[in-house]
């Protein structure tokens, strides 16, 4: 409520400021007291959710790091990943092999005799298109009888068994135009041929099947310039030739599957002749995933440093001015909360467990606490442990009595639904919502204070004015009567 007012007629008081004044008084110490909850609870609800975030991230690591699958994995290593790739699963055996790598698998391609161009009738009929042992019947129409139309409908027919069709032209006419065929299924056998039966015109002309490859060893005919428009394969559908160990193999894909149990090898190219001829093979490492657990211990470490740098900036206290300046402490200092759980995580770093080959701290693992009690990693420590104790590993950081399964037990019951900083923070949801209804009542107090005034000091001027106006009065009566003097007549 606006304050309102006037300075008193009968009193000459100034009765809108002295009201304002006595208002404020009483409103002022309540006001200050509701500010200053506000702002000290406002300021541990935003902590406290910086808190839990910073815990939530942290159990993000652990939990990544908490998995036995992660120690199961295993990588695999090509010499030259322009040859071939590889990589493995859990089931993979460690190990070194030798490969080599002959030839890649191929698809079939081919180029069928050139016409004059691609629009001219070809014929109607059926043009039976067969990649291996499936056979695709394709009804050539009156609409559909030119190069171009037979290329569309091959494409129609055939873009869900991977075949396709385009059309190359000879800008000089020799080769005329021709339609190439292209297959996505790779390995032996599975060339295109072509075969028609005509109802009118000569589909025959499109006819075609290609030459065993096995008595021409895959090699493609070569182009003949005296029959520039002769169908010709581009390329033969082949298997992958390969040996491991020196072991042949073949594959009907590039993509290599449990030739070595657990790993798959992706090829890439074929080596060089000089390379085959010098028998040289390409070396293919098979290993525990060191380097992905190494990497999951890192983030472990980035994750309770970066909470550790959360909680120090919600605990800080800084000095002001002099020695008379008040220090300003930051949102959780002294929060029994946030020293307890600190006090349970740096608890859990620091014990022991059993361990038979020297896994008993986390500073046997090459991870240490600093005097601001971050955590460092010692990498060649670590890569030792790596080396030589990976198989214990697993059951000093993982497993129910693992120091990461320990860790989570601690900081579930701070974040979980229900947990000691949800609770917390409905309290302070609480809090604040009662400062809004505190903050309501003292405004309808006040209000009410200040009409109450407003009336009394109107009253008061209202009287004032009355007994002036009597003293006015008399003074005027008494002045008139005989015998009385006015001073002012003297």
């Amino acid at each position: 409520m606006a304050i309102q007012g006037f300075t008193g007629v009968g009193s000459g008081l100034d009765i809108n400021n002295i009201v304002k004044a006595m208002v404020n008084a009483e409103s002022a110490p309540k006001t200050a007291q509701l500010n200053r909850l506000e702002r000290d609870t406002t300021a541990k609800f935003s902590g406290l959710g910086q808190f839990r975030s910073a815990i939530s991230d942290f159990q993000s690591a652990i939990k990544d790091l908490n998995d036995p699958a992660l120690f199961e994995k295993r990588s695999a290593t090509s010499a030259k990943q322009d040859i071939f790739t590889a990589k493995a699963d859990g089931t993979a055996t460690a190990g070194n092999f030798s490969v080599q790598v002959f030839n890649l698998a191929q698809t079939s391609k081919l180029s069928l005799q050139g016409l004059d161009n691609a629009t001219d009738p070809v014929g109607t009929g059926t043009l039976t298109i067969s990649v291996g042992g499936e056979a695709l019947d394709i009804s050539i129409g009156e609409n559909d009888s030119s190069l171009a139309g037979i290329r569309d409908a091959i494409n129609a027919a055939g873009k869900n068994s991977g075949l396709s069709a385009t059309i190359v032209s000879d800008p000089s006419g020799a080769g005329g135009a021709r339609l190439v065929l292209s297959s996505d299924k790779a390995g032996n056998g599975n060339d295109i041929s072509v075969s028609s039966s005509s109802t009118t015109g000569n589909l025959g002309q499109l006819d075609f099947t290609p030459p065993d490859p096995t008595l021409i060893d895959y090699e493609p005919a070569a182009y003949d310039p005296a029959n520039p428009r002769a169908a010709r394969v581009i390329s033969y559908a082949r298997d992958a030739n390969l040996a491991i160990d020196g072991i042949p193999l073949s594959s009907a894909s590039n993509t290599v599957e449990d030739a070595i149990a657990g790993v798959t090898l992706t090829l890439k190219s074929a080596q060089s002749a000089e390379d085959l001829q010098n028998a040289s093979t390409i070396s293919l490492g098979v290993a525990e995933d060191r380097a992905g657990v190494k990497g999951s211990l890192k983030k472990f470490v980035d994750a309770y440093n970066k909470m550790m740098g959360t909680i120090g900036s919600l605990t800080k206290v800084t000095s002001v001015g002099g020695d008379d300046g008040e220090p300003l402490a930051a949102a959780l200092v002294g929060d029994a909360s946030v020293r307890s759980f600190s006090s349970a995580i740096r608890n859990e770093l620091g014990s022991t467990q059993g361990g038979t080959n020297g896994l008993r701290l986390l500073a046997d693992l090459g991870i240490s606490t600093q005097r601001d009690g971050t955590l460092k990693i010692d990498d060649q420590r670590m890569d030792t442990v790596l080396e030589e104790n990976f198989e214990e590993l697993s059951g000093f950081l993982t497993g129910d009595s693992g120091i990461l399964s320990r860790l989570e037990a601690k900081t579930d019951p701070y974040t979980q639904g229900g947990g000691i900083l949800e609770s917390r923070t409905k309290a302070l949801q609480n809090t604040l919502s009662s400062v809004d209804g505190q903050r309501e009542q003292l405004t309808r107090r006040i209000d009410k204070l200040e009409a109450q005034l407003f009336s009394q000091f109107n009253a008061m001027d209202a009287l004032v004015a009355q007994l002036s106006g009597t003293s006015d009065y008399l003074s005027g009566a008494l002045s008139n009567l005989p015998g009385v003097v006015r001073q002012d007549r003297r």
